[in-house]
């Protein structure tokens, strides 16, 4: 895993393009440019581990490019339970509930993710309230979209238990 340069990053990957990414959607350019030049940019080859079960939930991480692979820890084994894709976060629930983390994400090849501890967060609330108000609504949709996703996984194995009993 290696770090790249948040703001060298800008001009490689483009604003147009970072602005396309769905947790920085309607943020302003100068918000974009804030979380890529304070956060920290990593790169991480196939087979990389990002972070693993336990360790603290003091940040979350955005895909930039590339995907990742999300095991979680249950019971003591890891379960593949999604794959992260352009645009989707990981880690922002630890970070909220001040949890530690509780899966592994393994980059499925090359890609690139960026980290914005909880400092960052606040301080782009304290200096740019609206980005972060767009930025909170943002992570929010991401995590109703998955609460969904889960609930209708739920549902789904209590109808085949019906089924199966009868």
């Amino acid at each position: 895993m290696k770090t790249v340069e948040g703001k060298s990053l800008i001009r490689t990957l483009g604003m147009d393009y970072l602005r396309q990414v769905s947790v920085f959607g309607a943020l302003s350019e100068a918000g974009v440019e804030f979380l890529m030049s304070r956060g920290r940019v990593l790169a991480l080859d196939g087979g990389e581990v990002l972070y693993e079960p336990g360790d603290r939930g003091d940040c979350f991480f955005v895909v930039l490019q590339g995907s990742l692979s999300f095991y979680q820890q249950h019971e003591g084994q890891l379960a593949h339970v999604r794959d992260l894709e352009v645009g989707e976060e990981m880690g922002f629930c630890a970070m909220i509930a001040l949890h530690d983390r509780v899966g592994r994400p393994v980059a499925a090849g090359p890609c690139l993710v960026l980290e914005v501890t909880s400092a960052q967060f606040y301080d782009l609330h304290e200096e740019r309230p609206t980005d972060f108000g767009l930025l909170l609504l943002n992570l929010a949709r991401g995590m109703a979209r998955t609460l969904r996703d889960v609930s209708d996984h739920v549902a789904e194995q209590a109808l085949r238990q019906r089924r199966a009993a009868g």
